[in-house]
């Protein structure tokens, strides 16, 4: 059984009027677009694909341009939310993008979902790690993105094999 049929048995939820696919900034993965979609199948729901150009902090208080992505980085972002939405399309489900930089993630996902007015925002996840490390983790903003959501959140991980 593949992780794209693991997270179908689990979408026993009620049906979602809007979706939201975020990223933290990593590669949005088939499973967790395949996720969005079959969330978004069941009532013709669009689908909103969301990425986080990540800001690394501020200098003394205040933003400095050298901590702020890179024409590079925003470029990658936009790449991987573009495929994502291409994806969606091919499957006849209305899908647009956006990508924000910010420092803070998770809170950033979760108020873009309520600033849509999403019912459910799907994620591509790295394993769960030990609470104490993965706060010290950018990868392991999927699951702050879970605890601080208060719409379910479905996280799509990659099981290697």
């Amino acid at each position: 059984m593949t992780a794209a049929e693991d997270q179908a048995d689990e979408l026993a939820v009620p049906p979602s009027d809007r979706v939201l696919l975020a990223s933290e900034g990593r590669e949005i993965s088939a499973a967790a677009v395949d996720c969005a979609a079959q969330l978004a199948e069941r009532t013709g729901a669009p689908v909103y694909v969301f990425s986080i150009a990540r800001v690394w902090g501020t200098s003394f208080g205040f933003p400095n341009p050298g901590l702020l992505p890179t024409r590079e980085e925003w470029e990658v972002q936009r790449k991987l939310v573009k495929s994502a939405v291409k994806a969606l399309q091919k499957r006849q489900i209305a899908a647009t993008g956006n990508v924000i930089g910010t420092r803070r993630g998770a809170k950033r996902i979760v108020a873009e979902a309520q600033r849509l007015g999403c019912d459910t925002i799907v994620m591509s996840a790295d394993a769960r790690r030990n609470r104490f490390v993965a706060d010290f983790l950018w990868s392991q903003e999927p699951y702050r993105v879970e605890r601080r959501a208060r719409i379910p959140v479905h996280l799509v991980v990659e099981t290697s094999q």
